[in-house]
């Protein structure tokens, strides 16, 4: 998910590198990033809540998405994926969060 998001926020005006090109490039990270560091805690509850905040970061690039296709940023086809993407990785996060409340 990173990945694309800096290929498609690399075409962002200039004066949007400190506004949508920062927060879109530091929400999709977040994913990521939540979900390895859940992994390296200790307890299923500990790696639940890294899975709620990564599920939060997902909501807030969904939302990033949006407004950049709205400000025309991205066009369609560009956006469509990266939405495609941001919806199957919140459907996942929320199957797991679950998963794991349901053995804890």
């Amino acid at each position: 998910m990173t990945l694309p998001v800096y290929q498609a926020s690399g075409g962002f005006p200039r004066e949007e590198i400190y506004g949508l090109t920062s927060q879109m490039r530091r929400a999709s990270a977040s994913i990521a990033a939540n979900i390895a560091e859940g992994c390296g805690r200790g307890s299923e509850a500990d790696f639940a809540r890294f899975l709620q905040m990564a599920a939060g970061s997902a909501s807030e690039l969904e939302y990033h998405a949006i407004l950049v296709r709205d400000l025309k940023f991205l066009d369609g086809p560009i956006y469509e994926n990266i939405n495609q993407e941001v919806t199957q990785i919140k459907r996942t996060l929320t199957a797991f969060i679950k998963t794991l409340k349901a053995d804890g």
